[in-house]
């Protein structure tokens, strides 16, 4: 019996943006395959929408293999009902993730020289930036009492064919599963025994492939799986994770989006940490942000021993954000997700909060499902990288040839940064930065000129 498997393949943050390579993707159930074909989850992106006990949850997956039918199976608080289950867009999630996405801020010096200053023809030859300013996831079986499984629900909806399953021991639906069909990740039973102590159900979506052919795509492009979404009313506030690990090839990388009302959203049972922000990069790095990120976001899941989830993206949705993506959120876009308040704020009216959250995780350091509270905490925050583009006019004026010196010490700063966040070397960084120290306006000292040489 072959493992179903998870690859080790890219985490989409957003177009143009960053691409955790080389990490397993995230997944809050697990899939169990009906042929010995592998599975890959490539990824995973989930929206949370929560609104007093009412969670709407919804999962966009993608897969690979060739078997014609698998199944995700996802531990839920309560029996579901078909009414309460929904094919979403992939569309509405690319929204959502492009609008929250950590991103670039560009800004243009001004002329240090305004008039009625002296001017001449002398420039800095700086190449000019050619960076963008945006950047543009058995008919002879047993009965189910046989095993001491129970099928509380049957549902066709879309192409997934619904179960909601209960169970009074691990060992009954591990083999109530195997016996119809399903190839099970190895260390599925024990995590399922802690579900099963929970009292909690077991929602399997079982995809038909031939179903999934009919579903419109456009040019070559592979079928996908459009998200599946689940509404259900309880007190937990949570996000079971730890059957994605049974499939799990390493670390897994998952962004989670939370729709609230009224604040933001952290984690209770792990600490909640604010991914750096506001720091000054050179200006290639716009062209190289996905590289730049994923290296910055690894440094700071070891500096922290992969123990913390962390937040990039927090802001009410009727405020203006600062850059914006270029990616709107509609109230349309909202209530599909299960922000069901969404026409109150539709148009930017009133109230609504997004936060974005990122964890990489393993079972070493995350043996528990992720569990969140909406707080009281209003404030705006974003994972955000400035660039600064320097005047490239005359500057021959006493305020210009101080601007032209400062400009050197700035350019430093920002290489400084970069080192410091991604661990990348400096002098790497420094060749990376064009232009850098050859400012004729000015003489500029050496990188290990005397201190006060460079006075």
């Amino acid at each position: 019996m072959n493992k179903v498997q998870q690859a080790a393949l890219a985490l989409t943050l957003s177009v143009g943006l960053a691409t955790m390579a080389d990490r397993a993707a995230a997944f809050c159930g697990f899939y169990v395959a009906t042929s010995d074909a592998p599975l890959f989850n490539n990824a995973s992106r989930v929206v949370l929408a929560r609104k007093g006990n009412l969670t709407t949850l919804t999962m966009a997956n993608d897969y690979k293999g060739e078997p014609k039918q698998f199944a995700i199976v996802v531990p839920v608080p309560t029996v579901i009902k078909k009414e309460q289950i929904r094919v979403s867009d992939n569309a509405i999630i690319d929204q959502i993730d492009g609008f929250t996405k950590p991103r670039m801020a560009e800004y243009y010096d001004p002329d240090p020289c305004p008039d009625p200053a002296p001017r001449t023809t002398m420039t800095i030859p700086r190449p000019t930036s050619k960076y963008p300013s945006k950047m543009t996831v058995t008919d002879s079986a047993p009965t189910p009492k046989d095993y001491g499984v129970t099928i509380e629900a049957s549902y066709d909806v879309g192409e997934y064919d619904i179960l909601i399953l209960s169970a009074e021991q691990s060992d009954g639906l591990t083999r109530w599963l195997t016996d119809n069909g399903y190839n099970l990740p190895k260390g599925a039973s024990d995590v399922l025994g802690s579900y099963i102590k929970q009292n909690m159900k077991f929602f399997v979506a079982k995809v038909d492939l031939a179903a999934l052919n009919q579903v419109p795509h456009t040019g070559n492009q592979a079928p996908f799986l459009r998200p599946l979404q689940v509404e259900y009313e309880s007190p937990k506030f949570m996000l079971p994770i730890r059957l994605g690990m049974v499939n799990a090839q390493g670390p897994q990388d998952l962004v989670i989006y939370a729709l609230t009302e009224t604040g933001r959203v952290e984690t209770t049972n792990y600490r909640t940490t604010k991914i750096p922000t506001d720091q000054d990069v050179p200006e290639y790095v716009a062209s190289e942000f996905a590289p730049f990120y994923k290296a910055m976001f690894e440094k700071q899941v070891a500096k922290q021993g992969m123990e913390t989830v962390w937040l990039e993206y927090a802001w009410p949705l009727s405020i203006q954000c600062d850059p914006c993506t270029g990616i709107y959120m509609s109230g349309d876009a909202l209530t599909k997700m299960g922000a069901v308040w969404a026409s109150e704020y539709h148009g930017g009216v009133t109230g609504g909060f997004v936060t974005r959250l990122h964890v990489r995780y393993d079972m070493a350091h995350f043996p528990e499902d992720l569990t969140f509270q909406e707080t009281a905490d209003a404030s705006t925050f974003q994972g955000r990288y400035v660039i600064h583009h320097a005047f490239e006019g005359g500057v021959e004026c006493p305020a210009g040839q101080k601007y032209v010196k400062d400009l050197y010490a700035r350019e430093e700063q920002e290489i400084t940064n970069v080192a410091t966040l991604t661990g990348w070397s400096e002098d790497v960084i420094r060749k990376r930065v064009p232009g850098h120290g050859v400012h004729p306006a000015a003489p500029v000292p050496s990188h290990d000129a005397s201190w006060w040489e460079q006075q």
